[in-house]
């Protein structure tokens, strides 16, 4: 069993856990960024307290050419990581945004 069939048994198995969502993404957007995109939006819209997502699904659609989502997941991850005090999260999103946006 590959990894990628292993993580979409996981996800059927367990479609609401976030890890679940988040993993299959993660592993998609090597092969299929279209279907790695929805399972990111899926993610965010259904687990946004799952910081991980944020960061990837930036990057997901930064290596699509879509700054503008990309810009607009990183706020809203940022703001999410605010919420949370998580200032390691915070800094990481920020300085992968300013780099997106100042380069």
């Amino acid at each position: 069993m590959t990894r990628l069939e292993q993580l979409q048994k996981f996800f059927e198995e367990d479609p609401r856990d976030p890890f679940n969502i988040y993993a299959l993404a993660l592993e998609l957007s090597k092969s299929d960024k279209q279907q790695a995109a929805a399972l990111f939006e899926l993610a965010l819209s259904k687990h946004p307290s799952y910081l991980a997502t944020y960061y990837h699904a930036a990057k997901l659609y930064e290596s699509l050419n879509n700054s503008e989502q990309a810009v607009h997941i990183y706020k809203r991850g940022i703001e999410e990581a605010r919420n949370q005090h998580e200032s390691k999260v915070l800094r990481e999103l920020q300085s992968a945004m300013d780099e997106l946006l100042y380069e």
